[in-house]
């Protein structure tokens, strides 16, 4: 009995077809780690600290020891701001409005991908999408979504956000 893919053996679209599947088969059980390795919880947990102490809180003196100094963010809407811009823009926009503005991450939709050199980990990108609630007639609404991917850094075991493009921001709707 003749296999099934014994009439496709000779053809070449099929075997360009077979490596492309196999080619971003490999990339995706390989990319993402578990949502239960420390790695993720180490990212997410950091995540949560900088949007707390940035949009939530206000609170400049945390965040800024877990940004790099040579960091950089570019916004879609906003441009490209350095660590100084960033803590400026912040204490400019959204503290001068205190309890005004929050920022959820919507959980299932964060990715967390290690970057290593030679096995050794010196790094992470973190994927994920975020709302943005303002207090309107006294209550939090939400009012924007957002996509987000950060690249942090592995320096003297302390990890530093280096890296932010924020984009795709849009009205929420549900």
């Amino acid at each position: 009995m003749n296999s099934f893919f014994e009439p496709f053996k000779d053809s070449f679209i099929f075997k360009i077809l077979l490596f492309i599947v196999m080619f971003f088969y490999s990339i995706l059980i390989q990319a993402q780690v578990d949502k239960k390795t420390n790695l993720y919880k180490t990212l997410k947990s950091k995540d949560s600290i900088i949007f707390e102490n940035a949009f939530n809180k206000c609170n400049i003196q945390k965040l800024s020891p877990m940004i790099s100094e040579n960091f950089e963010f570019y916004h879609d809407t906003g441009g490209i701001q350095n660590k100084k811009q960033f803590l400026e823009t912040i204490k400019k926009n959204i503290c001068s409005y205190p309890d005004n503005f929050t920022r959820e991450l919507i959980e299932a939709s964060l990715e967390v991908f290690p970057m290593k050199n030679n096995g050794n980990l010196y790094g992470a990108i973190q994927n994920g999408k975020h709302t943005f609630q303002e207090k309107q007639d006294g209550k939090l609404k939400t009012v924007g979504i957002a996509d987000f991917t950060h690249l942090w850094i592995l320096k003297d075991n302390q990890w530093k956000l280096k890296r932010v493009l924020s984009f795709n921001h849009k009205p929420y709707s549900e």
